[in-house]
């Protein structure tokens, strides 16, 4: 403990160009601009958070099966059973046959065909959780009451990774922001951007109020692009209620974070391919080289690929979660949080039915007194604490 206690008063090399502060403050003063309040049609929003709910459903069980796999893997195993491209939704189960019999149980349930609801995820769980956050707390809620709602309801091996460390913080005493950097390796990985949604739901064009409940989430586990992976796609969601064009989206979003830190730089490459017209294999490729040295979980690489999903999927729905999935690395993650943002734009009503019809409006969670509950429901549920002052 000695050793990591010196090792936590490191500094930055003299070279480092990056500026990634964790507090509020610092990182409102590094952001490049300050979002206005966009109109939001008040009889659109009630489909939109329906369509949210339901792409990140659908995309969480299209990317769960191959989670952790590689761009190839995926590939490889598709293309052996003519599935590469898939031609209609849902990985099929004989994607599977080449892997060990304890993983074919578990992916069984969510393949084509094999779907009955959206299944048990941390993606799902977290979003419900947060809506239940907001329920007890109101707009008033602080860390703190984030971090005693995960230790009353998340079960301990239902968390992974930085939430795990943040969780087992909280059981030994420590006190947010303490709870993100105590024996905490994993506080720039995933964990805090696909805790967002909720945010964006309930902040229809108010993507400032989205970046102020984001904050208080992702400080509970997270630090520096940790923390700004989900401010971006809190941002992405509450701007999806407005904007309809993703390049737009992006654009926009890209107020949400400190312009020098590495998520900005990263959404920026994305862009800059895309503008060079580069194909989405060509610019998978230049992504997947590029972050080749960071881990399949870390905030970067897999916000790199959202970002790209969201670019050449151009709107698309389909084509969007397809990207996603095939991209690899967190795959459940990204695919959740495209078919999120796509269905905000969209609204629920303009989601293909063939994503939507095998979920039958159910979803499994592990969070405690919710077992398996209605999609639309919770979405109800959201419209309901919405105040809107657009039009």
């Amino acid at each position: 403990m000695a050793i990591y206690s010196e090792l936590e008063l490191c500094r930055h090399r003299n070279t480092y160009s990056f500026i990634e502060p964790s507090d509020w403050l610092s990182i409102q003063r590094e952001r490049p601009g300050i979002f206005d309040e966009y109109p939001v049609e008040r009889k659109s929003i009630p489909d939109k958070i329906l369509g949210g709910w339901l792409g990140r459903c659908a995309g969480c069980m299209l990317g769960k099966p191959v989670e952790g796999w590689t761009h190839s893997q995926i590939r490889n195993a598709l293309s052996k059973i003519g599935e590469y491209p898939l031609k209609k939704p849902y990985i099929p189960f004989e994607a599977f046959a080449e892997v060990d019999e304890r993983k074919r149980r578990s992916v069984l349930k969510l393949t084509r065909g094999n779907i009955t609801m959206a299944e048990r995820d941390d993606d799902l769980d977290y979003t419900i959780l947060n809506l239940l956050i907001y329920e007890n707390y109101g707009s008033s809620f602080d860390t703190a009451d984030i971090g005693e709602m995960w230790l009353l309801h998340l079960p301990y091996k239902s968390v992974y990774t930085a939430e795990r460390a943040a969780y087992r913080n909280l059981v030994i005493g420590l006190k947010p922001p303490n709870t993100a950097t105590y024996l905490n390796p994993y506080r720039e990985w995933i964990g805090a951007q696909i805790r967002a949604d909720l945010w964006g739901y309930i902040s229809p064009g108010k993507p400032e109020q989205a970046l102020s409940y984001a904050f208080r989430d992702a400080s509970l586990s997270h630090t520096k692009n940790g923390i700004y992976g989900e401010l971006y796609v809190a941002s992405l969601i509450s701007l999806a209620f407005h904007y309809t064009d993703p390049s737009d989206l992006i654009l926009e979003g890209l107020k949400s974070i400190p312009s020098k830190s590495r998520l900005s730089e990263a959404v920026r490459f994305v862009l800059d391919l895309y503008r060079k017209g580069l194909s989405w294999l060509e610019a998978l490729d230049q992504i997947l080289i590029r972050y080749s040295g960071y881990h399949p979980v870390h905030t970067l690489n897999n916000a790199a690929i959202v970002t790209a999903s969201l670019l050449w999927g151009e709107g698309d729905f389909t084509r969007t979660l397809y990207y996603a999935m095939l991209s690899g690395l967190d795959t459940d993650c990204n695919c959740a949080t495209v078919g999120s943002i796509l269905g905000v734009i969209l609204g629920g009503e303009n989601i293909p039915r063939e994503w939507i019809q095998p979920l039958n409006d159910r979803v499994a969670s592990a969070v405690s007194g919710i077992g398996v509950t209605s999609i639309s429901g919770l979405a109800e549920r959201i419209s309901k604490l919405i105040t809107v002052p657009h039009k």
